[in-house]
C-alpha cells in the first residue's frame, strides 16, 4: 500500500530540515571564563618567560560543509596581562612591549580554516598588536570535529609563533628572544 501524498510530504519534513540545518553556518561565542592566551618568549638564551591574558572576547562561525568559509574574531584585552613578577609586568605594559595605555587590545581575525584531519587544522588570518597588522597562522586542535558539532560547545587549543620585532617590540634585544610562542586555550559556546 502506498502512503498518501500528504503523509509522505509530512514524513520527509524532518529529513529536509536536518539537511538544511546541517549545512547552515554555526555561530559560536568565546566563553570568557574558560578562555585564555599565554605568550612565551626566550629569556637570556637559557630559559623563557611566560605572561597570560585572561580577558578575551570573540566569535567564530563554522560552515559544516565548507570549513574554509570559517570566520574567527578574537579580541585580547592587553591591559589585563598577568606576569610572574611586578617588574616584568611593568615592562610588558609599557611602550617597550604591549603599550597598553595606547593599544588596550590586540586582535586576531581568521578568514580561512583548512582542516588537516577531523580535529586539527590551521586558520589563516591577521594579528594586530600595537597598531601593526600582519598575516599569521594559528594551528588549532579541537576536542570534537567542528564541522559536526552543531549545537554543542567546542574546546580548542591553538599555537602561533610570531616575531615580536615585527610588531614594534624591539626592546631588550640581547636579553629577550625575538620569537614569541602564543598558546590559545578556548571554549566556544553556540549562540
Amino acid at each position: 500500500m502506498t502512503p498518501a501524498p500528504t503523509t509522505m510530504k509530512l514524513a520527509s519534513l524532518p529529513l529536509i530540515a536536518a539537511l538544511l540545518i546541517g549545512n547552515a553556518p554555526q555561530a559560536y561565542t568565546l566563553d570568557t571564563k574558560a578562555s585564555s592566551v599565554a605568550v612565551k618568549v626566550p629569556f637570556l638564551g637559557i630559559g623563557s618567560r611566560t605572561a597570560t591574558f585572561n580577558t578575551l572576547t570573540g566569535s567564530v562561525i563554522f560552515v559544516p560543509d565548507k570549513p574554509s568559509a570559517a570566520r574567527v574574531n578574537v579580541k585580547i584585552h592587553t591591559r589585563n596581562i598577568k606576569a610572574p613578577d611586578a617588574l616584568t609586568l611593568q615592562r610588558l605594559k609599557s611602550e617597550k612591549f604591549f603599550w597598553v595605555d595606547k593599544y588596550p587590545d590586540a586582535t586576531f581575525k581568521g578568514s580561512n580554516l583548512i582542516m588537516t584531519s577531523a580535529r586539527q587544522g590551521k586558520i589563516s588570518g591577521t594579528l594586530t598588536a600595537r597598531g601593526v597588522t600582519r598575516s599569521e597562522t594559528l594551528f588549532v586542535t579541537f576536542d570534537r570535529p567542528p564541522t559536526q558539532a552543531a549545537g554543542k560547545a567546542i574546546g580548542l587549543t591553538g599555537t602561533m609563533k610570531i616575531n615580536r620585532r615585527n610588531y614594534g617590540m624591539t626592546s631588550f634585544g640581547l636579553v629577550v628572544g625575538k620569537t614569541v610562542t602564543i598558546n590559545l586555550k578556548a571554549r566556544l559556546v553556540p549562540r
